[in-house]
């Protein structure tokens, strides 16, 4: 069984919407490394190398092929050796067609930070990733073959993530990587750990190392669950989800609902449905229902049955978890803000940076809103926020798109 079979068969089980974006991960969690397979990979023979301690996760992981989309985000000119003797003349469609096209020869070279075998420290080197494998210079930033040495073998390795290399390797940054040989199980001491400045960088090296590794493999990989939509795509009508493509307007005022066509119509029942409702919440209060003013309103808590909410957890939790399900634009999630008890923050990624916007209550006419740009836009539950953010970008970089999902099995 592969490793794309499975991840459907505990989309079924688990009642999630096959988006193709969920993935089968290897969790190494006494080395803290992790890697999402690669959909063609054999689930039982990546199990045989791993130890009793390492575990398979099941979890959405919107990057896996997003350099096809969006090559020029993964292979920045500054590292591509290609791009430097061209001057960035190669267009990055043609960049990633030289990737995938074995007999080509592209690197990727920069400076990393190498933890030396068998020692704590950590030496900055200029390193150079071909598909013979991964090399470091002896002599400043010099290619001539003496003063090139081998630090990993490609064939027979995987390359992962590493969480907190901090606290647990005493890495220069967290932003950590490892080439870690399938026969090494849970000795550190054969792990070959490297340590990037920045997020895009060590994204770049991780997806470069895949690209050499599996070539057109990859690419149709990434093909597969397209073509297969588009045969269903006779049959069955599709799963419709929370985006610009699938919320319409709908008049409801007759026997029968119909959609609006017309914006300027649509426009003109949004406001007038606005407007009733607020009458209607006001003669409630008036009447001795509960006021929204009550910690128990139904506005106040309604948000956490959502599967973008994610409570109290910590701004470096809410980091790692967009990171983890891979750093793509408008992937989100909701949390309770850690500074002030009656906000919420909305954590965002963008352009492979995350932003935190914090939302924050306004009080109108005795009703309590939320409003994340000074109370111009507000809402009367997070529910509405979000819907809003997903159609409209608003004062955030992006509109929200994916959310951040944790699926118990």
């Amino acid at each position: 069984m592969t490793a794309r079979d499975l991840c459907q068969l505990l989309v079924y089980k688990s009642h999630c919407v096959d988006d193709s974006s969920w993935s089968l991960v290897e969790y190494h969690p006494h080395l803290g490394l992790d890697r999402s397979l690669e959909d063609h990979e054999h689930v039982v023979q990546v199990q045989s190398t791993m130890a009793s301690e390492s575990k398979f996760v099941f979890r959405k992981n919107y990057a896996k092929y997003e350099f096809f989309k969006n090559p020029a985000n993964f292979f920045p000119e500054q590292i591509v050796a290609w791009c430097q003797e061209t001057n960035g003349s190669i267009p990055p469609s043609q960049l990633l067609q030289n990737f995938l096209n074995s007999s080509s020869c592209p690197e990727i070279q920069g400076f990393l930070h190498v933890k030396e075998l068998g020692r704590k420290s950590w030496k900055k080197q200029y390193v150079f990733l071909r598909r013979s494998g991964l090399y470091c210079s002896t002599k400043g930033n010099s290619k001539e073959p003496r003063h090139l040495q081998l630090l990993a073998d490609l064939e027979d390795s995987n390359i992962f993530s590493v969480i907190t290399s901090k606290k647990l390797y005493s890495a220069p940054t967290d932003f950590g990587f490892c080439i870690k040989p399938n026969k090494a199980r849970n000795e550190t001491k054969e792990l070959r750990l490297l340590c990037a400045e920045d997020e895009q960088s060590r994204t770049c090296w991780i997806t470069v190392f895949r690209v050499f590794k599996y070539g057109i493999l990859l690419y149709q990989n990434y093909k597969i669950p397209q073509q297969g939509k588009s045969l269903l795509s006779h049959f069955i009508t599709p799963v419709r989800s929370v985006s610009e493509n699938s919320l319409v307007a709908m008049d409801f005022s007759g026997r029968i609902g119909r959609v609006i066509d017309n914006p300027v119509e649509a426009q003109s029942a949004a406001m007038e449905e606005g407007h009733a409702w607020r009458k209607r919440s006001q003669r409630m209060n008036i009447l001795g229902s509960p006021s929204p003013l009550h910690p128990n309103a139904l506005n106040s808590v309604i948000h956490r049955t959502q599967p973008w909410f994610h409570g109290r957890i910590a701004r470096e939790d809410s980091h790692r978890m967009i990171i983890q399900q891979g750093l793509v634009d408008g992937i989100f999630l909701l949390r309770d803000s850690q500074s002030n008890p009656k906000a919420f923050v909305l954590t965002l990624c963008h352009h492979q940076k995350i932003k935190h916007f914090q939302i924050l209550p306004c009080e109108e006419d005795g009703q309590i809103f939320f409003s994340l740009d000074d109370g111009s836009t507000k809402f009367t539950d997070l529910i509405q926020l979000v819907e809003f953010y997903q159609l409209n970008r608003g004062v955030l970089p992006c509109k929200l798109k994916h959310h951040c999902t944790i699926v118990a099995l």
